[in-house]
């Protein structure tokens, strides 16, 4: 029984979720979370858009922001 797998055997990976904001657009939204996670996370594999929404002012759309799960390989002890 064969199995594709993306992942090397016995690699672990941890997910975790961002929001991200943009006054700009969903997709500058996106990117502001991956620039930043890139800075303190290492070895980013997957970027996974869940949500978008926008916040509202008076009427108007303010801020829209994506909510990214991000995942990473995971280098805890052994």
């Amino acid at each position: 029984m064969g199995c594709d797998r993306s992942m090397s055997d016995g690699d672990v990976y941890k997910i975790v979720e961002l929001v991200g904001t943009s006054k700009i657009g969903w997709e500058d939204a996106v990117k502001t979370v991956v620039d930043r996670a890139t800075k303190s996370l290492r070895d980013l594999r997957i970027a996974e858009v869940k949500e978008l929404d926008v916040r509202l002012e008076n009427g108007k759309i303010a801020e829209y922001r994506a909510k990214v799960r991000l995942s990473f390989k995971y280098e805890g002890e052994d």
